[in-house]
């Protein structure tokens, strides 16, 4: 009797198991979880390249040239404080980027090594810098990985200054009913295919970012006075309801 009853309980069970996994692994309305498969490789057929082989889709942030320097199919920023956004806007999407970083040495301030970072609508920055090797009692909500100033990445995974490194960022909008906030943004982050932050709610705008509302803006790459390099960059516009 026991074996009897014993077995159907352990095939339910399985099938719980088998169900919750099923579950963690689809994206859900409202979040940024599960849209991300770290472990398949390539870009989807409905991406955007930003920064390809062939050029790259970024205009000045200000109506001034350039100084950014784009070369075998490789964008550096410049020794100065200008920025590149998107030419189009963008509400909830999946970017990948791909960045090395410089090394500034016997620098005072480490935000001024090998600062850069990308803004996600102008707003929230999910902060670049030469970060590697700070130990975790150390690391502070401004250095690399982070959404700057709120939150450190949960892991510390950021590679030696001149190899090259990735973010894939999985974001969606803030939501809001006329100009009243009703629901936080919302970000998942990997870095070089490690989680760093996990359907993060952010609560404000970060930094220098723009003002929170509800439309949509562009993703911004921030010009720090650093030779920060880009490339294999793109970005997928999603509907995360």
């Amino acid at each position: 009797m026991k074996d009897t009853i014993r077995t159907p309980l352990a095939a339910l069970g399985v099938l719980l198991c088998a169900l919750c996994a099923s579950a963690q692994e689809k994206p859900h309305a409202g979040s940024t979880r599960g849209v991300i498969d770290i472990n398949k490789t390539g870009r989807p057929a409905d991406a955007i390249s930003l920064i390809g082989e062939a050029g790259y889709a970024l205009v000045p942030e200000k109506e001034a040239p350039t100084r950014w320097v784009f070369e075998k199919g490789v964008l550096t920023a410049p020794q100065g404080w200008e920025s590149l956004v998107t030419k189009d806007t963008y509400r909830d999407f999946r970017l990948h980027v791909e960045f090395s970083v410089n090394e500034v040495k016997d620098v005072a301030d480490p935000e001024k090594n090998g600062n850069s970072g990308i803004y996600i609508q102008q707003r929230y920055e999910i902060q670049i810098l030469n970060s590697y090797g700070v130990a975790e009692k150390d690391y502070k909500a401004s250095y690399g990985g982070s959404v700057y100033q709120l939150k450190k990445p949960d892991r510390l995974v950021s590679k030696k200054a001149g190899e090259w490194q990735s973010y894939d960022i999985v974001f969606r909008a803030a939501r809001f009913t006329g100009e009243t906030k009703t629901e936080n943004a919302r970000v998942t982050v990997y870095q070089n295919q490690q989680l760093i932050h996990d359907d993060y709610a952010i609560p404000r705008k970060t930094g220098a970012g723009q003002k929170e509302g509800p439309e949509p803006r562009p993703i911004l790459f921030q010009g720090h006075n650093n030779p920060v390099r880009f490339r294999n960059t793109w970005i997928q516009p999603l509907t995360l309801d």
